[in-house]
Parts: C-alpha cells; structure tokens; sequence
C-alpha cells in the first residue's frame, strides 16, 4: 500500500506509479507538471499510431514511460487517470478498466462527468476505488491558483488524500464536489460563454470579415471578445463538444442563449425603425436582466470589486488599432447625452452577445457570482467582468442601448451572430458530434495563421485579470 503522505522527494520505491491513457493536450499538460514535479514513475499511451511520437517526445524525459496501450498503463498504475473525449470514455474504460491494478485510483479528466461515472461504475471492477478530477481550465493556462475539482466517489478519505498529494504540484486551488454538482457547475460556469464565443466566430467566418483589421470592434471590451473567440477555436473542437451535448443543463442553456439574443435583436430592428412601443420594450427588458443578475451589485448591497476595473486595462492586448477620436457620435437626428462622461474612445455597438448572455442569465434564474470563486474558469471570470462592467456603467449600457436602436453599422454583424447562435443551438440539439466537430473546423479554418499572436495576448490578458482576481480573494477571505 502506498503511504498516503508520499511526496516526489521519496525514494523511488515508495511513490506511486501514475498512469494517464490518452496524450492529448491535457495529458500532456499532467505529464508535464507531474514529471517536472519529481515524481518519477509516469506510464502513460494513447492511440496505437501515436506510440512512435510518445516515444520521440519523451525520450529525454527518463521518469516518463510511454507503454504500448491502456492494459499495460491500467495494470502498472496505481493512480490512473483516463484524459479522453467525453464520447469516448465509455469504450476506452470497458476496454481497458478490467485490466485495472487492484486496490487503483483512478479517475478522469472529462469535461462532463455524467458518462464517466456510468463508464466508472460499469466497468471498474469493485476493487477499485474512485476519485475523479477536472482541472478547469485549458492546457495553456498557468495551474496556479485554479481551480481543480476533485471528485471522491467511491473510495475512502486515504484515497483522496493520496490524490491531493499527487496533484499538489500543480498549486490549484481544490474544489470538492460531486458528480452531479460538477455538471451544474460547469454548465454553469461554461456553457453561455461558450456559446457565445463559438457564435462570434462563426459570424465573422461567415462574413469573411476580420473586422479589427478594419478598425471595427477594437479596444476595451472588445479585446476580451476578439482574444478569446481566437483562444476558443485554437483549441479541440471535443474541449466544447462534450460539454455542450452530453450535458442536459448545458444545451438548455444554449437553447435559451440562441432564443435570448434572436428576441433581443427583433426588438432592436423594431424599436429602432420608430416603434416607440419596441424601443421601451427594448429598453425594459435589458434593464430587467440587469435588475436580475447584477440586482445587488447595481443596489450597492453587496461591496465587491469588480473583476476588470476599467476596459482601458485591455488595451495593450487588442489586436487592433485604436482610433484616435472620441467614438460617441450618433447619426442625426439622434442625440445622445451621458451626462459629464467625455467622448468614448470606444466606438459604440449593440454588444448584443453580452446583453444576451445577461439575458439568458435571468431568464434561467442563474447567479454566475454563485460559483465565481468556487470553480469559474478563467475565460468566464473575465468575460463575466466584461459583462458586469458594460451593465453596471450607466453610461456604457446606455450607448450600447443607443446604438443597438440607432445605429446600422454593425447591424449586418448582428444578424450574422444570430444566424450563428441559433445554428450552435440546433447543432447542439441534435447530439451529433461530427455535425459539431464540422461546424467547428470550418471556423477555426478562417482563423488560422491568426492564433500565435492572439494566443499570446490572449495569455497575456487571462494573466493580468487572473493576479488581479487572485488578489482580490485573498483580501476577501482575511
């Protein structure tokens, strides 16, 4: 039995063999901190065809083992995690969990736990205990300070402890839950957000257009969108496929996304054409979303930095260029007045992802503080902060309430954005993942050549938020 207080400084003999089927992103990132760290028997494969790569990319790296297939890394280890697709884990874990070494951890580094656990629970055998895990985030974020759910299911307390021990390498901040807690929670804290960046991308795909390179939809909060709509298509069409169709409160969620953004943008079209009715209506309901997901912050009943403190902190990440005038003009005969706010270097838009995604909030009766410091990632802490800044900034909510009315610019953009966000719905509402998986690859098609620069500010921006996000919990928590 291994001491449960083991550590990479013991003796080799007395740590743990750690197995990890499936060498995508993910298990490459484990394999990296966990060989970086000091442990120094890893035993890891992944596909037939991918053994000769495995063995070329770690032959210099001596405590990682790459083993021909699962039997071989299942009957080594005793932690084992399964780092693969959510579609495929059933298969993966009746081929090779029977070969599972008795008294095993083992757990799974799935995005979306419901098939897991069916995997788990049907073919581990009885002998084996259960201590699942997901580290939320991608595997080019820094770990420090994430959050790392961990799921004890069906073991003792020894055999969690024995897991933190292992994972404490990555300084990730531990979240305990269960199964079906993690999959609310993810859902969540991802589902909308993801939503929304998929449908970004696919409308600028399917205008052709990158419009930052036309000195559109550049600076501030804008940046956020750009960046991460890039950050989201870099990565594996399964990272969002699994999560979106295998989870029932995710493609509620999405559903209600698609139905929030289609109904706020009729209104636009109708109030902006001069039905006085429609634009009050307009005008209520974005105010209604607010009142029901920022309701306490709006009130001043809850003191609570706010996650980015100003859009001019975004600024240097922006792949475009700023212009140099003020951007509050508004096309006679309209005349908007904010009050003393000065000009807005920003140029206004409708920023109809953002109220949709307060939008569907409300309509779904979700708090996304609720489980903000619980286990959001990164991506929907900073795109939460983007929407919190536009609504709580009275002035900001009315420019993008002006131009949402009045100004046509960006209206092509928005129509596409609805075409896209109803068809991620639909896609998604099927449950067919090579529908998915195409719908995906054509977009990121249209942003290749651009993610190394974007990949790189995009770093670069989670980072910054991050410390400040980092800080901000910490002076909470004294």
């Amino acid at each position: 039995m291994i001491d449960v207080n083991v550590s990479p400084s013991s003796p080799r003999d007395a740590q743990p063999t750690i197995g990890l089927i499936g060498m995508g992103a993910m298990g490459r990132m484990y394999a990296k901190y966990l060989s970086e760290a000091g442990w120094s028997k890893i035993n890891v494969c992944d596909l037939p065809s991918k053994h000769a790569d495995l063995l070329r990319d770690y032959a210099d790296t001596p405590n990682i083992t790459p083993l021909l297939d699962g039997h071989a890394v299942s009957r080594s280890s005793d932690f084992l995690m399964y780092s693969v697709e959510a579609k495929f884990i059933g298969d993966v874990v009746r081929e090779f969990g029977p070969s599972t070494k008795v008294g095993a951890i083992v757990a799974g580094q799935t995005s979306v736990k419901a098939p897991e656990r069916e995997a788990f629970e049907k073919y581990l055998p009885e002998d084996i205990h259960i201590v699942s895990c997901h580290s939320l985030h991608g595997p080019g974020v820094n770990p420090v300070g994430q959050p790392l759910v961990l799921i004890k299911h069906r073991a003792p307390q020894e055999a969690l402890t024995l897991v933190e021990n292992i994972l404490n390498c990555f300084r990730s901040r531990y979240v305990y839950l269960t199964y079906e807690e993690h999959d609310l929670v993810t859902a969540n804290t991802q589902a909308v957000t993801h939503a929304a960046f998929l449908s970004m991308g696919t409308a600028w795909s399917c205008s052709l257009s990158y419009p930052w390179e036309q000195g559109l939809y550049v600076g501030g909060i804008e940046t956020a969108k750009v960046n991460l709509v890039h950050r989201i298509y870099s990565n594996a069409w399964h990272v969002y496929a699994g999560l979106a169709i295998l989870n029932p409160s995710a493609r509620i969620q999405i559903d209600q996304y698609a139905k929030s953004a289609t109904e706020l943008f009729k209104l636009m079209l109708s109030g902006g054409s001069g039905a006085v009715e429609d634009e009050v209506k307009l005008r209520k309901r974005v105010e209604w979303g607010r009142e029901v997901v920022f309701g306490q912050r709006s009130a001043g009943k809850k003191e609570r930095r706010p996650i980015l403190l100003s859009q001019e902190v975004l600024d240097r990440f922006s792949l475009g260029k700023l212009p140099s005038a003020p951007q509050n003009v508004y096309p006679s005969p309209v005349e908007v007045t904010f009050g003393s706010a000065p000009p807005s270097k920003y140029r206004p838009n409708s920023h109809l992802s953002l109220l949709a995604m307060v939008d569907c909030w409300a309509h779904l009766k979700i708090n996304p503080y609720e489980h903000l410091a619980l286990a959001a990632t990164p991506i929907f802490r900073l795109f939460l902060g983007v929407a919190e800044h536009l609504f709580l900034s009275p002035a900001l909510l009315e420019s993008a309430i002006q131009s949402a009315l009045h100004d046509s610019w960006h209206r092509s953009d928005d129509l596409e954005f609805i075409i896209a966000a109803r068809g991620w719905s639909q896609c998604v509402s099927f449950g067919n993942f090579d529908l998915y998986q195409r719908r995906f690859e054509d977009t990121r098609a249209f942003f290749e050549g651009r993610f190394e620069e974007a990949g790189r500010l995009g770093s670069e921006m989670i980072k910054a938020i991050m410390e400040t996000e980092i800080e901000r919990e910490e002076e909470e928590s004294e």
